[in-house]
């Protein structure tokens, strides 16, 4: 690259989740490598750590569908012609819907336009948005092959594969808390002296709690002494939800081996103390974050092959792999994972680094090409 560049990136805000992280990610790099770096959102509580790393931060609100979001095409166009950007990367539709409209017409060399295409969103017009851009950037496989598969446009655009990644400094099995497993188990007492199986995820159905449930269930059954922590559904947003979960414990007769806990902070050392760590969403999710992070950590996963967590899992863990709802299948290898664990073998390729050096590369082959 010859020049520092100006990349700005729109999403709709900055509150929490892997969008969000991975904002903060480039942003870090690009400023850790000399560039400016501007982000522009409706704002959140991720803004004050955007700014610490070195980048800039214009609040507008460009992510929230009503009447007046038209209006507000024209701020966006001047906070873009105020810096003359290099590169706009956009991650969500509205604010590439927005973006299409504040950039037409630009005088002079008009930046270029990359995307990210962090889910699998609804197939149709308003998802295609997506599409039109110099580069997209797909976090997984299975992100590619949906827009191959829906959108016959794909053919003519230059779809890349950039994986998020874990950050090894927080995710490292040399760093993890040996004294946190005797911690949880005063936590949540039902979970003391068991093997422990750990899923992590928000509390929505399609995350599969109620196949984690069974699970343990069958392996009670069988005398294996297992233990189940479901992190992440324990909100009072969630109630009903888990109430519901809560009365199929009772009713599979695992409530004094069933903790239900909020998102956690010390998931790294929750991953280090599992035995097994439970990926079981119905729905293929785009990457499976929790998936690699566990792998990170040398635990051994189990997840339906089908999504971004097949893909990782036919890269990274074979064995953990099982066919997409065959609750039979997800008990034999989880039986068989908890009994004889499968080494975690060593990977490259899947680190924050390696998506922050793959995004800036793409970066400059757009400027310098």
């Amino acid at each position: 690259m010859t020049r520092p560049l100006t990349v700005v990136q729109l999403l709709p805000a900055l509150e929490s989740g892997g969008v969000e992280r991975s904002t903060l990610e480039i942003n870090r790099a690009l400023v850790e490598a000399g560039h400016r770096s501007l982000v522009i959102s409706a704002g959140g509580r991720l803004v004050e750590q955007l700014v610490a790393d070195g980048g800039r931060h214009v609040t507008l609100d460009i992510g929230r569908k009503s009447l007046a979001t038209p209006f507000r095409i024209p701020a966006l166009r001047r906070a873009l012609q105020e810096v003359r950007p290099d590169i706009v990367h956009v991650r969500s539709r509205l604010p590439a819907w927005l973006a299409k409209t504040a950039l037409s017409g630009w005088p002079g060399q008009a930046p270029k336009v990359v995307t990210t295409v962090h889910g699998l969103n609804s197939v149709g017009r308003y998802s295609a948005i997506m599409l039109e851009a110099h580069r997209v950037i797909c976090v997984s496989g299975c992100v590619r092959q949906y827009l191959q598969q829906h959108y016959p446009q794909a053919a003519r655009r230059d779809l890349r594969v950039i994986p998020r990644g874990f950050d090894p400094l927080l995710f490292s099995p040399r760093k993890a808390d040996p004294a946190w497993r005797a911690k949880l188990d005063v936590e949540f007492p039902e979970l003391a002296g068991r093997q422990l199986l750990l899923m992590p995820g928000r509390g929505t159905r399609l995350k599969g709690h109620d196949i984690a449930l069974r699970l343990c269930a069958k392996l009670a059954e069988g005398d294996d002494n297992v233990g189940l922590l479901l992190a992440g559904v324990d909100q009072a947003t969630r109630q009903p939800y888990l109430d519901e979960l809560k009365a199929l414990s009772r009713q599979l007769g695992i409530e004094d081996r069933v903790a239900f806990s909020v998102s956690r902070d010390d998931l790294p050392d929750a991953y280090a103390a599992s035995d097994l760590v439970l990926q079981l969403s119905t729905k293929p999710e785009a990457f499976g974050r929790t998936a690699l992070e566990a792998l990170a950590m040398q635990r051994p996963v189990v997840g339906f092959a089908h999504g971004g967590v097949g893909d990782l899992l036919a890269a990274l863990y074979p064995a953990g792999t099982v066919p997409v709802g065959d609750e039979q299948a997800l008990l034999v290898k989880a039986r068989k994972l908890l009994q004889a664990p499968t080494p975690v073998a060593a990977f490259e390729g899947y680190r924050v680094a390696d998506m922050q050096q793959a995004t800036l590369a793409l970066y400059a082959e757009l400027v310098d090409g």
